[in-house]
């Protein structure tokens, strides 16, 4: 019986009809297409192995559906129920604990609130006023003011001084705003991640927002630890499509935008160069998740949402991540996003996001 992977996109136009074509070409019993949904019923049965998922963020009626998709038995990439919970003050935390370097992060109360929200009382276990001195005096400035649940660019601002935080504070409205330590790079790289494991890392400029074909951008010792550590936190939060970026400081790599589960791979972007690999690689991911699925009580529990793998705490109290075997080379580092959080501001001449 012939296996179907489904795609569900919005205005991307280079990359699904590649994918597509990459996987019909294959020959494996594995074939592509476009989902097609009208009304689901809530026991209508998946007709496809695997889903690939890159705009639910954007159309709440297809992560509604793709959570069904997995109760009937599909693989769904990425699964909708981590990226439903996931947050950026819930990656910082996760990446300190996992003794990833991040920059200091605090999350802000909301501005304002729905209606129905009487502030004296039905805010009553929040501290009033904010401590804004000691939010700075933590982060330091210049610091980073954005959306915990954002992407693509917005709500992302560059404050350097204490007056510019509340300002762009006081105009964040609905949003859950967080406070981020700005990191002076001096070197930038976005990873591409697939499948848990492949691992493509990239020399970016944020500033020209442009990818840069350069093989050999990093020292034997800094690609292996931006590749581990990537590595670690793709597996940690269970996503088999994401990209992530490392803000480069005296050596050290800090994870400073790692939540993009719909990670940009048009073909202007990446270059046709990289362009070809994450096509190649997102075909053999799709056709081995459709060959082999996973448990789906695994993408349906708690445990699930960090892909059946465990974070234990030692005694010390950092915390591990149990990976599996690690290959002895960097996959993709020498080999031939998404919309990130970068920086909008045209002032700023280091991209942080």
């Amino acid at each position: 019986m012939t296996l179907k992977v489904g795609l569900i996109v919005g205005r991307e136009w280079s990359f699904p009809p590649a994918f597509i074509e990459e996987v019909n070409g294959r020959d494996q019993g594995v074939t592509a297409e476009f989902v097609t949904l009208g009304a689901p019923r809530m026991d209508e049965p998946c007709d496809y192995a695997v889903i690939i998922d890159r705009i639910s963020h954007e159309v709440p009626f297809y992560r509604t559906y793709l959570k069904q998709a997995v109760l009937q038995g599909a693989t769904v990439v990425n699964n909708p129920f981590m990226w439903t919970a996931d947050d950026k003050f819930f990656g910082a935390a996760l990446a300190t604990n996992l003794g990833i370097a991040h920059p200091k992060t605090v999350v802000l109360p909301n501005k304002e609130y729905i209606p129905g929200i009487v502030h004296d009382e039905s805010l009553r276990n929040l501290k009033y006023p904010l401590d804004w001195e000691a939010i700075v005096e933590h982060v330091g400035l210049p610091c980073i003011l954005k959306d915990a649940h954002g992407g693509g660019w917005k709500d992302v601002y560059v404050c350097r001084t204490l007056e510019e935080l509340i300002h762009h504070y006081d105009t964040s409205g609905l949003l859950t705003m967080i406070v981020q330590e700005f990191i002076h790079w001096d070197h930038f790289i976005r990873c591409i991640c697939l499948g848990q494991e492949e691992i493509l890392p990239i020399k970016y400029d944020p500033r020209e927002r442009k990818y840069h074909v350069e093989h050999d951008h990093m020292s034997d010792a800094l690609g292996r630890r931006v590749v581990d550590d990537s590595r670690k936190l793709v597996q940690a939060l269970g996503y088999d499509m994401n990209s992530m970026e490392w803000a480069v400081k005296d050596g050290v790599p800090y994870a400073i935008d790692f939540m993009n589960p719909a990670p940009d791979m048009d073909v202007y972007s990446l270059t046709p160069h990289y362009f070809e690999w994450v096509v190649k690689h997102m075909a053999d991911m799709a056709i081995n998740l459709a060959k082999n699925p996973r448990r789906q009580d695994r993408a349906l529990s708690w445990d699930g949402l960090f892909t059946g793998r465990r974070v234990a705490a030692e005694v010390g109290g950092a915390a591990i991540l149990g990976t599996g075997t690690a290959p002895e080379t960097i996959r993709g580092a020498a080999d031939p996003g998404d919309a990130p959080d970068a920086v909008v501001d045209a002032e700023v001449e280091q991209g942080h996001s």
